[in-house]
This record gives structure tokens, sequence and C-alpha cells, in this order.
């Protein structure tokens, strides 16, 4: 078993069996040289129809390799590449899911391999969810924490909404790949782990203002992969492998976290609904995507600095149940000037102005964001509910 998975299951022992296994990749793993593994697995599982999702970047990064040893191997292999949108972006969409369905249903695939970050995965393992087949990981840069989750954010009609589908059954990280990926893929991984500062907060908020359900080894465990990446901020900010294997494995434990929870309450609050949001304007626009976790980054600076504001007013948390409580919780949570700093450490965009999100949309955004997930009881929804 990984390591990775033993750690998370020490902390959260107290889970029945059931959760536990949800969290069992096999395998799961996280070293140079991973996708050499990748061909070696699927024949020992008797594959004999296989698909490798990529786009024309990852292709070249992952997807010719897999194609490649996958076929040395004897097994059927088709790629199917997904086609971006007029804009030039690849995004999770109706029509990514449906070309690689189409492939799937016409190749008779049994397995899918899913070969680059975060909107990859997305289509894949929703396309394979409703095609009823599994999917395998092989992630070709440290972007995202949705590598093994089993919600799936995709456009719909150019409105985002996450989806329940499944997690892959296998990982294959290999840190030869990731520690090249370029340094603006490195820093939104970094910033969307950043973003669970104010997604651990309101998920607090929500269990005792709003009744959500609430696991304390659950938000343990993503708060100590948060923590682990700002102490190494530097190594991943120089993209040496050990840097990248920090990152990889706290993104990863982030998904195991949501994988144990079955929600994703740990890692997305109103920081992520501001980027959706932002997400969702750019798509209505015809703009060019900017990337997840730059946008997630920044949103949570934005979010720290409104939360530590209506912390500093005497009435500003009056709509509270317990106001001297979120107070302190607020107080607990880095403020603008350190998160953007720590942005910055890493070489990511660290501001509104540098992301292209003007003062009129994020001031839209700060009052209208809550509404992508309603069912989510953030400090921001509270606030806008007054």
């Amino acid at each position: 078993m990984s390591s990775l998975i033993e750690r998370v299951k020490q902390i959260a022992a107290g889970f029945d069996d059931e959760a536990l296994r949800s969290i069992e990749i096999n395998p799961l793993l996280v070293e140079a040289g991973a996708i050499e593994q990748v061909a070696p697995y699927l024949k020992e599982r008797q594959y004999a129809q296989v698909i490798v999702a990529a786009d024309a970047i990852t292709y070249g990064i992952a997807g010719k390799t897999l194609e490649e040893a996958i076929a040395a191997l004897g097994i059927s292999v088709q790629v199917t590449l997904i086609k971006p949108d007029r804009q030039g972006d690849v995004i999770a969409d109706e029509a990514s899911i449906v070309q690689l369905l189409l492939d799937i249903q016409q190749k008779n695939a049994q397995v899918v391999v899913a070969a680059g970050s975060g909107t990859i995965h997305d289509i894949s393992r929703y396309a394979v969810y409703t095609a009823g087949i599994p999917f395998v990981s092989v992630p070709t840069a440290p972007s995202v924490d949705g590598f093994n989750s089993k919600g799936a954010p995709i456009i719909i009609r150019g409105e985002k909404k996450t989806i329940a589908a499944i997690g892959p059954d296998a990982i294959f990280a290999d840190l030869d790949i990731l520690s090249k990926a370029p340094a603006a893929m490195v820093a939104a991984g970094f910033s969307d782990m950043l973003g669970k500062y104010t997604s651990l907060f309101d998920w607090s908020f929500g269990a005792s203002e709003g009744g959500e359900p609430y696991s304390e080894e659950v938000a343990e465990i993503t708060r100590i992969a948060l923590h682990k990446c700002v102490e190494h901020v530097e190594q991943i900010a120089s993209r040496d492998q050990a840097g990248i294997r920090i990152l990889i494995e706290a993104l990863i434990e982030s998904g195991l976290a949501m994988l144990l929870f079955g929600q994703s309450h740990s890692a997305s609050g109103a920081e992520h609904h501001l980027s959706h949001y932002w997400e969702m304007e750019y798509i209505r626009l015809g703009k060019r995507q900017l990337l997840h976790g730059a946008k997630v980054g920044v949103a949570c600076a934005e979010i720290s600095k409104l939360y530590h504001r209506l912390a500093a007013e005497e009435a500003g948390l009056a709509f509270t149940a317990n106001p001297e409580k979120v107070r302190e919780a607020i107080a607990a949570l880095p403020d603008e000037t350190m998160i953007r700093a720590w942005l910055k450490q890493v070489g990511g965009p660290s501001t509104t102005e540098e992301l292209g999100v003007d003062a009129e949309l994020l001031m839209r955004s700060l009052q209208e964001a809550h509404q992508v997930r309603p069912n989510r009881y953030t400090l921001l929804r509270a606030l806008n509910a007054i």
C-alpha cells in the first residue's frame, strides 16, 4: 500500500471500513519513472482495448510515450486528443465529454488512461463514469488537487457544475515529468493548496453556523498537506524534485481527504466559488481561460481580505450566531499580505489585476459567487444573505 494512503489512514483511523476502502488506490506511485509502470499494469489486468486521453500538449509530454509502451505489449490502444474550444482552450464541457465518450463507444474501450492535468482528468472521470469503465491517472503537472477526486467540475451551457463521477483505479505520478512542468503550472498547484486556508475556515464556519457535516480528521489531513507546502515553498518554487514530490503528494492527500469524506468541503470554499464565477464570466465573454489554481490563490487572498475586514469592524460579524468564535477563527487565518507574498514567492499571480479580473467583476463575484454552490454554507454566503 502507498505510504500516502497509510499516512491518511493513520489520521482517519476512526472511520469505518467502507470509508477507508474508498481511498484505496492501487498502485499509487509517486516516483521518478512511474510512467514506465503504466503499460505493465494494464497488461497485468488483462485490458485489451485502451484509450489514452490527452490534449495536443500533454500528448507530447506523456501520451505518445504511453501509446507506444502500451502498443509494444500487444494491447490495442487509441489516443483521443481532446479538441480546444474557439478560444484555443481545452475545457471540461459537454463537447469534450461527448468526444471522449464517442471514442470509448466506438473502440469498446475497457479503460481510459488520463494523461494530463486537471481538465483532462475531469473530462475522463465523467466520461468513464457514464460509460461504466475505470480510468488510470497519469498527471503531467502538479497543478490541482483533483487527480483522485470523485467530483467532476463540468461546464454545462456556460455554467460550472460539480457532478459526481469516479476516482482513478491507479495513479502514476512521474517525478521526472512533473519536475519539468511549466513554472506557471507548479505555481497553480501551490496556489490551489493555499486555497485550503479559506476552504477549511469556511468548512468549520459552515459546520458551526449552518449545520454542515464535518470531520476534524479530514480537516487535519488537509491542514497537514497545506502546511507542508507552505513550509517548503522555496523548494517548490525552485521546482527541484524534492519540492515537486512534496507538492504532488500534498495535492493527492487533499484529494484523498475528499474521497474519505465523500464531499469536497475540505478543499473548496468561497475561494473556489470566486474562481468558478470568474471562469464562467470568461467563457461568456469568449476570453482565454486562466489556470484554475492561479485563480484560486488570488481568490483566497481576496476572501481573506474580506473576512479580516469583517472581523475588524465592530458590527462586521453581527449576522453570525457566534461572532467572537468566528472572529477568533479569522484571526488564525493568514491575512491577504501573507497569502500574496507566498503567491509571489512561488511565481504565480497574486492580484486580480495580474489575472485580468477587473474591479467590477471582483465586486460582482463577492456578491454573487456563493450561488455557484448554493448548498455550501460559507461566510461569504451568510454575508450575502443579510
